[in-house]
This record gives structure tokens, sequence and C-alpha cells, in this order.
């Protein structure tokens, strides 16, 4: 009887971006201008929270929903017509006619009439938040940026050699022109996230192309610094980036749509003054 050969164990394929070995939960590799890790930095407890798609989604569309303004239709639109009604017993439809003519006017069944339910000024589009909610779901959005997994699932490219959230030496706050930020980004791995950003920008579709938004641009790498008005010169120009200053994220900005995991850069700096959120 032929003897059974016992199986080898043989090592799970191991998934794109993950956990390098040697490094903690919380720690992260940090990055020079040309994209060498020159050390570790630890990052702080915030990004050690749970993911509460939830809360983002709720805080997202509060965001999206308060941005809005109030419309309504124009005043006696559809209803400026001269009209008659011919009267009961002709064999006609009850419908408000043209003077003159038989060319149905002015009722919601017509061409060229009034809505019946238009839209009006009084309706109250803002949706409240609480506070304590707000702060969770950004905290919830800064974990979900620590976790590889998320960002690749949310579509952006980079390299599987570098950590995320992907920590830069202070020295990219003095970045000034735009060759200089591309370079940056192709060092650190990530130019191919601007490709597909600039490959996904296209003519918006329907009416929405004529009031200010022609172009809709997937979003691309968030950059988080101290001062956002100087980065913003050289890398304000690329496709699908933001630029950001740690007072000014939110879980919009952090999970754009309410998908949690979007691709963040920071300065070490910008980092730093995340502790104790």
């Amino acid at each position: 009887m032929a003897k059974k050969v016992a199986k080898k164990d043989t090592p799970k394929k191991a998934r794109a971006h993950a956990k390098p070995e040697g490094l903690s939960p919380l720690q992260v590799h940090l990055y020079d201008t040309s994209g060498a890790s020159v050390g570790t930095v630890d990052l702080p407890p915030v990004f050690a929270g749970d993911v509460r798609v939830d809360l983002i989604q709720r805080a997202v569309v509060a965001f999206q929903a308060n941005r809005r303004q109030p419309y309504a239709a124009k005043f006696r639109a559809g209803m400026r017509h001269s009209v008659r009604w011919p009267g009961k017993g002709v064999g006609a439809a009850r419908t408000p006619r043209i003077r003159g003519t038989m060319i149905g006017a002015q009722s919601p069944n017509t061409v060229g009439g009034r809505q019946a339910f238009p839209p009006t000024t009084q309706r109250i589009w803002s949706k409240k938040v609480n506070e304590k909610e707000r702060r969770l779901a950004r905290n919830a959005a800064l974990a979900a940026i620590h976790d590889g997994h998320l960002v690749s699932a949310r579509g952006h490219r980079f390299s599987g050699k570098v950590t995320v959230p992907i920590v830069v030496q202070d020295a990219l706050e003095e970045i000034e022109s735009t060759s200089e930020a591309v370079d940056l980004l192709e060092a650190l791995g990530v130019h191919e996230d601007l490709q597909r950003a600039k490959d996904g920008t296209h003519v918006r579709a329907g009416r929405g192309k004529m009031r200010g938004r022609r172009y809709r641009v997937p979003k691309g790498p968030l950059l988080v610094v101290r001062n956002a008005a100087h980065v913003r010169q050289g890398f304000g120009n690329l496709p699908g980036v933001d630029v950001a200053t740690p007072s000014g994220l939110n879980a919009e900005v952090l999970a754009p749509g309410g998908n949690p995991g979007r691709l963040t850069i920071f300065s070490a700096s910008a980092l730093e003054a995340l502790r104790g959120w």
C-alpha cells in the first residue's frame, strides 16, 4: 500500500501593499525628497481607531447638503399666457387654451405649462451632525488612510514598497515648482496615481457642464502640510491633487464621496500636529 505523503504547508500569498516586516502597527517609514527611507516615525494614536464607515458617510453627506443653496422656479413661470376655457359642452377637455386657438397652455399637463409642484426656497437642505460625531468621523477617516488595503481598494495606485500614510521630511514644504512636485511623486512611487487622475479627467455629462463644473477630475493624492499656500504653488496644477493643513482636515477631505482610504502624504511637522487628537 502506498504511503501517504504529508502535504507541506505552503505559505499564503502575500497581499499587495502588506505591512512591511519589522515595523509596529503604528510605525511607518520616513522618506526624504529623493524617495529614500531615512528612518521610521510613530503615528499619532488617532490612526489606531476604528474605521466607522457609517459615521464617515453621514458626515460627508452633511457637508455636501450644507453647501446647497436654495432655488425655486421663477415667479409665474409657465403661466405667462392669455388663456381661456371654452366651457363645457364643446367636446373638448377642460384644459386652458391660448386665446383664439385650441393649443393647451398653463396647465401642468401641457407643453410649456407650469410645474405642478415646483421647488421652493422654503425647503431646508441642511443636515445636522453633532460635533462629537463629526470628530469621530474625521478620526475614522484618518485611521482608514493607514490601511493599505483600503487605499488600494479605493482605486489609488502606488508602490507596494511604501507605507501609508506617506510621511516626508519637512523639505517637502519648500517645493515651489510643478516639475519638482512631479519628481517627488515619482520618487515616492505615487506618480501612477497622478496619471490615473489625469487619464480619468473628462467632460461632465448633462447641463452640469454649463454651471462652472465642466470637467470631472478623479481624486488623487492629498498633501497635508503646515504651509498650504506655499506648497499649493507647486502641487496646485497637478490633476486630482489637493493640499490641506492639519486644521483643515475633515471627513470629506480625507474620504471624498464617503469612501474611506484616500492616499495621503504628510510632512513630518504636519503629522506631529495631529498628536493629541
